[in-house]
């Protein structure tokens, strides 16, 4: 197969790039081959936003689409045929300064100065995306905007100061991209469906005969094919995960083959029965398409890490994964979701939970990939929740992550699943549970079986984050939250069970009229 440079639009030009490794992320080329520092590098593990840029891509409609991203866990071939925006990009030609930055500074947003620029460019990317006319941001679409940026100095409460002054209509005329030159030298680099890119570059450990391959295929027929060529080159989506086992455990990756340019692995689509969500989709698309049906897990979906990991990550991978602690699967085993593979032609389709056969292994055939996951539409009967349970609100790791859904019909439970994440060595259904519902009615002795059946269903680990015991008794709590929550009569309404509500009506409560 022909290899080809990596091309990309880079302040105002097409560069292309050779010879790099193919794990080489984008925020080593900025700083040690391209000498543009502004980014900047704390963690390199997708968690403090230090690195913080703005990819753009054309979407379906052929307009740009922004995203802010981290780049210290983003591997360079995977922005072919996209723009890439830092923070060097922002400063006017005669040295004014944008009115982000320019908010900062009047609004005392910086003082140690090394997390500001990953806090520019999530502001930026804000700030391109608030349409005319829309108004100021709110205060918690700027939290969710600055969800993947850390400062240890001012607080906090000046970045936001500044989030929601740089768009104030009392300011100068906004500035905004000119997209249009953007758009034409994305459509000059656009790679046509039915090729793929290839790329190689030096192994990792430089040396000078050993080569690594990365494969882009622009069909899912492309993709499907080479994935049984080379049953053993890893797939790599959005690389929240992948690329700390380069930056961080420094592994040799090998060949890799990118899901992220097959428009039909990105696809999400409804009939009147299931929603169906490619393997490729971004997390922050799938969970939004999951809200539309099942807006209970709007909060879970905002907790999923943080805006740049949900921007770049997938749900596909997230599943595919394996891990134990992944959040996104208990919700679609509760769910009853299903989860589609394909290995050339010939595709299958399993529940989600039977998928997961032991610690971060799962039923894939050499050759096999995760094409899709189904999720039934909600059904009038189900009653349905999803709690994570962690040490801090924002881009953490749960300690426990449950989900229940139950179909209550006549006064009795017909259906029940319960699954938990983060309590045992998969994500896992909770069967003796599960079967202390069915058949019975919905209260409080028959969710307390339940709540002591959960003993037969896991054993929970002891680690970092929580003991076997604490999590043991969130298990059985969450479950009695569900019931509160859901019961008959007098149900718990958000506002009495959520400590954030309760906090923001306290406060207003306290307020002056």
């Amino acid at each position: 197969m022909t290899t080809h440079p990596i091309r990309f639009y880079y302040r105002g030009a097409i560069r292309e790039v050779s010879g790099l490794p193919v794990t080489r992320t984008v925020l080593q080329h900025l700083r040690e081959d391209l000498r543009c520092t502004g980014t900047k590098e704390g963690c390199a593990e997708g968690d403090c936003g230090a690195c913080t840029v703005v990819v753009g891509e054309l979407d379906a409609q052929g307009e740009l689409a922004l995203k802010a991203v981290n780049a210290c866990i983003r591997f360079l071939p995977t922005l072919d045929g996209c723009a890439l925006f830092t923070v060097e990009d922002l400063r006017a030609a005669d040295g004014a300064l944008h009115p982000v930055q320019q908010a900062l500074v009047d609004c005392h947003g910086s003082q140690c100065g090394f997390c500001t620029p990953g806090f520019v460019m999530s502001m930026w990317a804000l700030y391109e995306n608030q349409p005319a006319g829309a108004g100021l941001p709110t205060r918690d679409e700027i939290a969710t905007a600055l969800s993947g940026n850390l400062c240890r100095c001012t607080g906090y409460r000046p970045i936001i100061e500044a989030a929601q002054q740089m768009l104030d209509g009392d300011r100068p005329a906004r500035v905004k991209l000119d997209r249009a030159p953007v758009v034409r030298a994305l459509q000059q680099i656009r790679r046509t469906v039915g090729t793929t890119f290839a790329y190689e570059g030096p192994d990792v450990r430089g040396d000078a005969f050993g080569v690594a391959r990365f494969w882009a295929p622009t069909s899912l027929d492309a993709f499907a094919r080479l994935r049984a060529a080379h049953p053993h080159a890893l797939v790599l989506a959005g690389s929240t995960d992948v690329g700390l086992w380069s930056t961080k455990q420094l592994r040799d990756l090998g060949d890799l083959l990118y899901v992220g340019r097959v428009a039909e692995l990105t696809a999400i689509e409804r009939d009147a029965a299931t929603l169906t969500i490619g393997a490729a989709a971004t997390l922050e698309d799938a969970f939004a398409a999951l809200v539309v049906d099942y807006p209970e897990l709007a909060e879970l979906g905002k907790r999923f890490a943080s805006l740049p990991v949900r921007n770049a990550g997938t749900l596909g991978g997230n599943v595919a994964n394996g891990s134990p602690i992944g959040d996104s699967m208990p919700a679609l085993i509760a769910l009853g979701a299903t989860i589609v593979l394909r290995r050339g032609h010939e595709t299958r389709e399993m529940p989600l939970g039977a998928f997961y056969v032991g610690y971060q292994k799962t039923a894939l055939e050499p050759g096999e990939f995760v094409a899709a996951l189904r999720v039934p539409r909600p059904a009038p009967t189900l009653r349905f929740r999803t709690y994570k349970v962690s040490k801090r609100y924002d881009q953490d790791i749960s300690a426990v992550c449950a989900a229940f859904a139950i179909d209550v019909v006549d006064g009795r439970i017909a259906q029940a699943r319960v699954a938990f994440g983060g309590v045992a060595a998969t994500p896992k259904s909770a069967a003796s549970a599960q079967s202390a519902l069915v058949g019975n009615a919905w209260q409080e002795d028959t969710a307390q079986r339940a709540m002591d059946a959960l003993a037969d269903d896991y054993q929970p680990l002891t680690d970092l984050r929580a003991s076997s015991t604490y999590r043991m008794s969130v298990a059985r709590n969450l479950l009695k939250r569900f019931w509160l929550e859901t019961r008959d009569e007098a149900p718990l309404a958000l506002a009495q069970v959520d400590a954030f509500a309760f906090d923001d009506a306290h406060t207003q409560a306290q307020e002056p009229s």
